[in-house]
């Protein structure tokens, strides 16, 4: 599927930029980078929310469980360069992990292809501390709903599907070079609204994962909590920014129709939308903001518009009129917090329209993204917008700019 083809290369292009972008230094001669490696197991349990996962499948067996490896590369920026001041614990990179759902016929064995990001929350000990990690890429090889084939599967409506992950665990440094982590992770895969179906899966449980260093490892052990700027060596002060976004995708749509018959509209729907965003950066690590959205949406209350319905028994030969533009364009606002770390920024939000029309843009909006920093000022957005805090709406994959970006890349 193009557009995660897309969300998974603008991650990796932003992971593959540092070394030239952010490593650069010109009063040291020391390493600027550290390499590690990582081997990650996990067993979780699939949440029950189709009848599939239920037993309603080709085995009429439950599907509870599911378990994967991942192999990991990641670098950690060392003192010598200005990111390894300001974020001592950040570590970055790329992932590869394999699933198993138990039910290779009709969901598959995919591989998840990932950028993720670690940090240290808390330090506990001297060798001993809680760290948090999310993953954010695109899963390959799922085994699609098909009508006549793959009649059970309503979870999954397309091979290729979105990845994301958020975990905590304990990490333990056996030596200088070698950690030991022992966690519980989240994590989620669907298609973010461009193929039905799009019920998704979700998954709860425990990771223990191996971490070795290659080549001279990075000994620092402060103890503390988020590193702060007396230990850094790097003073931060409280200031204003502003982000500007403009994105894009295209979305499905389906409609319910009277008897509680469900119809999915041929073609895809575009998607076009501009956020702009006042952030102040209370910490190195964190920003908040109010920010005002603007989208419009090919696709928004075209139920209200039904223009002919063949009498067939499933009314399925549907025909519409194209709404009027106030029916498909919104104008909001939202509460935006965003954690602020090298190379990478979270970003959640949740508002609501003031500026619209008709039940499917008249609601409370919810926004997860992804930012990925090109250079100080220019930067990748991947993101997704949920309805009333269920409804999958559509992706948000896009550019931005930030005016008066202070401190490091």
């Amino acid at each position: 599927m193009k557009l995660f083809l897309i969300t998974w290369f603008v991650c990796i292009f932003a992971f593959l930029s540092v070394k030239s972008t952010y490593a650069e230094e010109r009063d040291s001669t020391e390493s600027k980078l550290q390499h590690s490696l990582g081997l990650d197991f996990k067993t979780a349990y699939v949440f029950p929310t189709d009848r599939f996962f239920k037993g309603e499948n080709a085995g009429q067996t439950p599907i509870r469980k599911n378990l994967s490896a991942h192999l990991k590369y990641g670098i950690k920026f060392l003192p010598a360069t200005y990111l390894g001041k300001y974020y001592p614990y950040a570590v970055q990179g790329i992932g590869i992990g394999y699933n198993s759902f138990n039910n290779p016929t009709e969901l598959g064995d995919p591989l998840s292809l990932y950028v993720f990001q670690s940090s240290r929350i808390v330090t506990l000990g001297r060798r001993l501390s809680l760290d948090y990690e999310w993953n954010f890429g695109a899963s390959f090889g799922w085994k699609k709903y098909d009508e006549r084939t793959n009649f059970y599967n309503r979870v999954i409506g397309s091979k290729i599907n979105a990845y994301i992950s958020f975990g905590v665990s304990l990490d333990w440094r056996i030596t200088p070079a070698s950690n030991l982590r022992i966690g519980a992770m989240l994590s989620h895969y669907s298609n973010g609204n461009t193929r039905f179906p799009n019920g998704g899966i979700n998954t709860i449980g425990g990771t223990v994962g191996f971490v070795h260093c290659l080549g001279r490892a990075d000994k620092r052990q402060t103890p503390g909590n988020l590193n702060s700027d007396i230990e850094c060596g790097v003073l931060f002060r409280p200031h204003m920014s502003y982000d500007v976004v403009i994105y894009g995708a295209t979305k499905k749509k389906d409609v319910l129709l009277e008897g509680d018959n469900v119809i999915l509209i041929p073609g895809s729907f575009a998607i076009a939308g501009l956020n702009f965003t006042p952030f102040y950066n209370f910490s190195k690590f964190f920003r908040a903001g109010l920010s005002l959205d603007m989208q419009y949406d090919e696709s928004a209350n075209i139920s209200e518009h039904i223009a002919d319905i063949n009498p067939m028994p499933d009314n399925t030969d549907v025909k519409f009129y194209r709404p009027p533009l106030i029916e498909q364009f919104s104008v909001g606002f939202s509460l935006r917090a965003e954690v602020v770390m090298p190379v990478f920024q979270i970003n959640l939000g949740v508002g609501k329209n003031v500026v619209c029309r008709g039940s499917d843009t008249n609601s409370f909006y919810q926004i997860f993204a992804l930012k990925a920093n090109m250079t100080k000022n220019l930067f990748l957005h991947v993101g997704y917008q949920l309805y009333r805090f269920q409804d999958p709406n559509n992706l948000m994959l896009g550019v931005g700019f930030r005016f008066n970006a202070r401190g490091g890349k």
